[in-house]
């Protein structure tokens, strides 16, 4: 590695971010870049482990210490080229994965891990300043047609290994503009838009086709798409959301998390929308779940200059730190703290709603809430919970955001009317060695087949998908599967 003390002599840093009390009143995001000193000492921290089980850790099989080493000696271009051998897209990763890279990490046995993410977003965003980021046309066409339905991080990654593969991509999305989850799911202040738009540009220049507004099933004819494309490659979200179906569910002030979230990234890109307002300003605000999605309605709520922020979680709270049952290097379920959450919010954990209060004009008022103690089995998962006697109350709220989860992609419209095969949680059935459903033609990748999951995990999905279509489609790939050839992308960089 470049300098093989680093990790001796550096230790971990973020990027500065904005004041919280500058940021909250916009959308932009807030994290500011390295210094070149800092970059440098960051990439420095990479060891020479021997073996990295970072590789493991992402679900791209990203070749970390290389571009790290690469970052340190700033050779920028070869960093770069490093990168997006394995990923698509780190502008996007390097922004809002949970990065599970980091949490595989040799140096975090004992010491805060290596800042993986910061570094990738670096590299990505250097490259694009630096001119090296350039189109790149296959040097010929198949005359094979792919159809991919869904232009979240999924399609997009399938849509631009294919269209390397020189086969010819239209890429279908529903929503006014390309991007699914990415641009109407991830707030402005952690992916500003013209992130997505600067690549699509890209993809367009390499000959991905996207036509918008363009919802197959319902106002695109799905047998249309079957009779004109080879292949069509299923890549819409898991966007079914989990409800709660307790008393005074229907209550004026009770929605989906992504109801708010979707209106508010619209709002901000001066799109319009037929929905009635949904606004947190003034108001009592609980978000119930404590993943990532309810973190955003912590954040977007802040911006809206709600009077109070509460955030539910049904478990208990996490630790801080890995315990027995959580040991190096799988991913541990530890306390998160946010951004969103340095803006401000109370946090509750081991707490369920029982039921949503209402005034008499039918809007929400209260929920009833009651504390729960959970047990534990031997190996420190939770198993099952009671109710505290005595803790139920009413808590004052007149809008609650439902953020836990989602089931699986809509059924109504494509899915059913393909009849296509369903696996038992209601994701289109394909498996992890074909990705091709039970029509022959049709392949799936991402949430549509995994189900919820990270974007990092839906790119990796599109790009292992793209490899058995063009299989399907010429005999033979010209594609990297993740898994044949890391040690030889290793051994070309060392």
């Amino acid at each position: 590695m470049g300098k093989v003390t680093g990790f001796l002599e550096f230790t971990r840093e973020q990027p500065a971010k904005r004041p919280v009390g500058e940021r909250v009143h916009d959308y932009k995001e807030f994290v500011e870049r390295y210094g070149d000193e800092e970059l440098n000492h960051q990439a420095a921290r990479c060891m020479d482990c021997g073996v990295p089980f970072c590789h493991n850790g992402c679900p791209l099989g990203n070749i970390i210490p290389e571009f790290n080493d690469a970052v340190y000696r700033q050779e920028w271009e070869e960093a770069y080229q490093i990168l997006s051998s394995t990923n698509n897209f780190p502008e996007f990763t390097g922004r809002i994965c949970p990065a599970p890279c980091e949490s595989a990490c040799v140096l975090g046995i004992n010491q805060p891990p290596v800042t993986i993410e910061e570094i990738e977003k670096h590299i990505i965003e250097i490259a694009f300043d630096k001119g090296f980021v350039k189109p790149h046309k296959p040097a010929y066409r198949t005359g094979k047609k792919v159809a991919v339905v869904g232009s979240g991080p999924a399609g997009l990654a399938a849509a631009a290994q294919l269209n390397y593969a020189g086969h010819s991509v239209t890429v279908f999305e529903r929503d006014a503009k390309p991007g699914g989850l990415l641009r109407y799911g991830i707030p402005d202040f952690k992916l500003e838009k013209w992130v997505i738009e600067r690549r699509i540009a890209l993809m367009e220049e390499e000959g991905v086709v996207f036509k918008c507004n363009a919802n197959v099933g319902k106002n695109i004819s799905i047998n249309d798409v079957l009779r004109e494309f080879n292949v069509i490659v299923l890549a819409g979200g898991s966007t079914i959301p989990r409800n709660l179906n307790i008393p005074g569910r229907e209550l004026k002030g009770v929605h989906f998390a992504m109801e708010f979230l979707t209106q508010q990234n619209r709002r901000v890109s001066n799109e319009t929308f037929t929905e009635e307002d949904i606004f947190a300003t003034n108001k009592n605000v609980v978000v119930i779940g404590g993943g990532d999605t309810g973190s955003d309605c912590v954040g977007t709520s802040n911006r809206h200059g709600a009077k109070s922020i509460t955030q539910f979680e049904l478990l208990p709270r996490p630790p801080k730190e890995r315990t027995q049952h959580m040991p190096w290097p799988t991913y541990p379920m530890l306390e998160k703290f946010t951004s969103s959450h340095e803006e401000g919010a109370h946090r509750h954990w081991a707490i369920a709603t029982k039921e949503f209060l209402g005034d008499a004009n039918g809007n929400l008022r209260a929920l009833k809430v009651v504390d729960l103690e959970w047990k534990t089995t031997p190996d420190g998962r939770t198993a099952q919970f009671i109710e505290v006697a005595g803790s139920e109350r009413e808590l004052p709220c007149e809008l609650a955001l439902l953020a836990m989860g989602f089931l699986h992609p809509q059924h109504e419209g494509l899915l059913d009317e393909i009849s296509i095969e369903r696996d038992e949680r209601g994701n289109v059935k394909a498996s992890e060695t074909k990705y091709q459903s039970s029509i022959a033609k049709i392949f799936a990748a991402g949430d549509m087949r995994r189900g919820q999951s990270l974007v990092v995990w839906a790119i990796s999905e599109g790009r292992e998908c793209a490899v058995k279509v063009d299989e399907f489609l010429k005999g033979a790939t010209s594609l990297e599967a993740k898994d044949q050839s890391l040690l030889a992308r290793q051994v070309q960089y060392v």
